[in-house]
């Protein structure tokens, strides 16, 4: 090596060469093998399938024999995500298991296309729960296999919370109607 004016010379005959250029394939192949994995991974996902690591799941709202549901955020949206156990504690067969999932992937698929205001609006869901963060306070655990629903957060509670809620008087003929529409109209569009 030689300085000339502040610049660094090197002279080619005493580079190693064969070393530089097996470190700049390694590199060149490291690159291109993690864009493959990306793309494949990008190409492998169903339209309807959210990325979990956007998902932040703030707290538990109902356990149940099927799933537990929780409220958090996707994306900044208040979201309720239903968290499902199809089975794999080993009391379903492995068929009956796929057979769940399969019923899962097809009844998402169908939802993701509706849009209407008396049908709970779908955000997205998850055939896994690898990126998923359950709140270290909750008696969930996360079921081998699990499948994450998510759907927007409905502020009044369900139709059956409403009805118990209100069992003692008699709802006005009017309110019955009006729930009679909105669960017509919901059910038209399915």
């Amino acid at each position: 090596m030689a300085c000339e004016g502040g610049e660094m010379l090197v002279r080619a005959d005493s580079m190693e060469l064969e070393r530089l250029d097996v470190e700049l394939e390694k590199q060149a192949l490291a690159k291109a093998l993690l864009l493959r994995k990306k793309l494949e991974t990008a190409s492998s996902m169903e339209p309807w399938e959210i990325d979990l690591g956007k998902l932040d799941i703030t707290q538990q709202i109902k356990q149940g024999h099927f799933g537990t549901v929780f409220r958090g955020t996707y994306n900044g949206r208040d979201v309720a995500v239903k968290l499902m156990d199809f089975g794999e504690d080993g009391v379903a067969t492995p068929s009956e298991i796929a057979s769940r999932r399969a019923l899962f992937k097809t009844k998402v698929a169908v939802w993701k296309e509706l849009d209407h205001p008396n049908v709970t609006q779908f955000v997205g869901a998850s055939m896994g729960t690898v990126d998923l963060k359950i709140p270290a306070l909750s008696a969930a655990y996360l079921p081998l296999g699990a499948c994450c629903l998510v759907v927007e957060f409905l502020y009044g509670g369900t139709l059956k919370s409403y009805l118990i809620k209100h069992m003692d008087n008699k709802l006005a003929y009017k309110v019955v109607v009006q729930l009679a529409l909105d669960l017509a109209r919901g059910q038209a569009t399915v």
